[in-house]
Formats: C-alpha cells, sequence, structure tokens
C-alpha cells in the first residue's frame, strides 16, 4: 500500500493535526485508544495509507492502529496539551519530538539556531517511519507560516527531506496570516521567508486562511464568537475531504502523485486553494433551514462566487490581476448527501 508520513509543527500544525487524527478515526472507526470498532470493510481496505497496524484483529476485539504521524515543537506546552487530548492515547509516544527554549515568532530561531538543533532528532524519527513502509509515496505537513516553530522549522524540516527523499511528493497545509486575525507584528516577515522556501521544496500547498475561516463560520455558519477550535474544525474537515481519495478506494487521484499531476500545472504553481465545502446550517436551525431545499452543483458554485466556501478572503480590487480556473464537479451525487454526516459532527463540536 501507498503510505504517507505525517507531520505537523508548532502549535498551530499540532492543534489542526490533532483534530485531522480525530476526524478521520472517526471515519474508519477507530476509537481514542486505537482499537477498531467500524462495521464496514471499505473503513480498513486502505487504511495503511495514514496507520500502522499495532495489532492483528480477534475474534474479541478489533485490529489496533497507531497514526503514522510525527509531532514536533520547540515547547513541550503543545506536545501536552496533544497528549491530555480525547485522542491523545492514539499516538506513538517515541514520535513526540519538542524542545524546551521555542522560537518566540522568530523565523531565524526555528530555522537557524533552536529548530536546527532538534531537526536531526527529528529526522531519525521521520526515518524510522519510513523504513516501516512498503512503498512510501510521500509527506504531508501541517504548520502555520505566521509563527516561529511552524514557519521557521517547518521549512527547515521540508528541505532536509526534500535532500533525502528528492522523487517522494511533500504536501503541506499552510496557514496564512492575515492582517486582521493576527497575534504578532511579525507574521508577514515569517510568512514571506516560508513562501520561499515552499516554491523549492513542496509539490502541493493547501493555502488556509484564518480570516476566511472566521468569516465562514460568522456569516455562514452564524457563530457568533468563532474560536480557534472552531476554525482548526473547518481546517481538518477540508483535509479530510482532500484526503477522501486517497484513504478511501478510488481510480480519481488515488495518491498524491496523480493529484499533483492533476492539481499542478507548473512547479512552481503548487499553491492551492482548498474550497471548504463545510456545513452551511446555523447552530441553532429552524424550521426553515431543516427543511430547505438539497444544494445541488448550482448552488455550491453560486455560493464559492458569492464568498461562503471562500478559503482566502476577497482580494483587494486594485492592483491586481486573476487568471480563470476551470471548475470540475464530477458524480451525481448531492452536496447534503455527501456532508451530511459532518454537518452533525460539526453541530457537536459546536454544542460540547
Amino acid at each position: 500500500m501507498r503510505e504517507i508520513v505525517h507531520l505537523q509543527a508548532g502549535q498551530c500544525g499540532n492543534q489542526i493535526g490533532a483534530k485531522f487524527w480525530e476526524i478521520i478515526s472517526e471515519e474508519h472507526g477507530i476509537d481514542p485508544t486505537g482499537v477498531y470498532r467500524g462495521t464496514s470493510d471499505l473503513q480498513l481496505e486502505r487504511i495503511s495509507v495514514y496507520y500502522n497496524e499495532a495489532s492483528v484483529a480477534t475474534k474479541e476485539s478489533g485490529g489496533k492502529y497507531v497514526p503514522r504521524a510525527i509531532l514536533l515543537d520547540l515547547e513541550p506546552g503543545t506536545m501536552d496539551a496533544v497528549r491530555s487530548g480525547g485522542y491523545g492515547q492514539l499516538f506513538r509516544p517515541d514520535n513526540f519530538v519538542f524542545g524546551q527554549s521555542g522560537a518566540g515568532n522568530n523565523w531565524a530561531k526555528g530555522h537557524y539556531t533552536e529548530g536546527a538543533e532538534l531537526v536531526d532528532a527529528v529526522l531519525d524519527v521521520v526515518r524510522k517511519e519510513c523504513e516501516n513502509c512498503d512503498c512510501l509515496q510521500g509527506f504531508q505537513l501541517t504548520h502555520s507560516l505566521g509563527g516561529g516553530t511552524g514557519s521557521g522549522m517547518g521549512t527547515l524540516l521540508i528541505s532536509k527531506i526534500r535532500e533525502e527523499y528528492p522523487d517522494r511528493i511533500m504536501n503541506t497545509y499552510s496557514v496564512v496570516p492575515s492582517p486582521k486575525v493576527s497575534d504578532t507584528v511579525v507574521e508577514p516577515y515569517n510568512a514571506v521567508l516560508s513562501i520561499h522556501q515552499l516554491v523549492e521544496n513542496t509539490d502541493e500547498t493547501y493555502c488556509i486562511d484564518n480570516e476566511a475561516l472566521y468569516d465562514i463560520c460568522y456569516r455562514t455558519l452564524k457563530v457568533p464568537n468563532p474560536t480557534y477550535g472552531d476554525l482548526n474544525h473547518l481546517v481538518s474537515l477540508t483535509m479530510s475531504g482532500v484526503t477522501t481519495c486517497l484513504r478511501f478506494p478510488g481510480q480519481l487521484n488515488a495518491d498524491l502523485r496523480k493529484l499533483a499531476v492533476n492539481m499542478v500545472p507548473f512547479p512552481a504553481s503548487s499553491f492551492l486553494y482548498a474550497w471548504i465545502c463545510a456545513p452551511h446550517i446555523s447552530r441553532q436551525p429552524t424550521v426553515q433551514s431543516a427543511h430547505r431545499p438539497r444544494a445541488d452543483t448550482t448552488d455550491v458554485r453560486r455560493q464559492e462566487h458569492d464568498g461562503g466556501l471562500r478559503p482566502a478572503p476577497r482580494p483587494l480590487p486594485h492592483r491586481r490581476r486573476h487568471l480563470p480556473r476551470p471548475h470540475v464537479h464530477e458524480g451525481s451525487r448531492r452536496t447534503d448527501a455527501v456532508h451530511s454526516k459532518q454537518e452533525q459532527q460539526f453541530l457537536r463540536r459546536m454544542d460540547s
């Protein structure tokens, strides 16, 4: 089976990554302890793409599966938060790699000093995971471009992996900073320095914008005060949708390389926008929303252009040029049927 090694760097990357594993574990029928509790053979047919099988299934219980994930940060606080989370027992303890000092939102500390001291330990764990793979197809990284660890050490790790595995696909989910949703004043500098590395060393980069996620929660989902947990849940649903073709049987975009061939026309044009088809309903459904008509392809395209599904804010009207892009919609299933389960998961997340 074509395996993928998942990495998550920094506070933002680890929070998004932990939520991603929670979502896909539910889809594959894996409980918080790693034991399979599902009911369909399709859940296990391609589970080895993201999971290692720790024990074989018996009559009494299902097999146990461990995510092929490596968690790294320059401070221990984020690792402790992941361990104490609902799915903290799911991860392999040896795959937690962290420092003690932190990067302090400084790209140079993450790329040249503090991160450079820790990157060799991370690469050792990466090699161990790759050696256990039958046919490694590539790597997947979740990180932020505005912080110090995710941007600085994340791009350093990407360049090191590219040197060691030049023929494998490098795929990233990068949270791009926004001037309206900003924590520190140096985020633009960190992003500029990181994007240069991403252009050189990645095959696919999914750009995610905090401001756009906030607008989706506030305007489309009618969440009064969206939190970072709500934004992370939207990102995890998007990642789950993007990786569905990799995790379940199918013919279209069955691996990372086919996905890159279909989506990236030129090597430098590897920055992609994943349209966030989140549940488009309020936290408190009304009678009208409960009996709303099903959304077809025309409705989805209209919401894309109206901004309801935009992964990034509308560009400024001046000094911008745009190229047209095609819309490709395949299949006959309606969007409500595809995302009904995700709607229920999002509502449970909002109510909890």
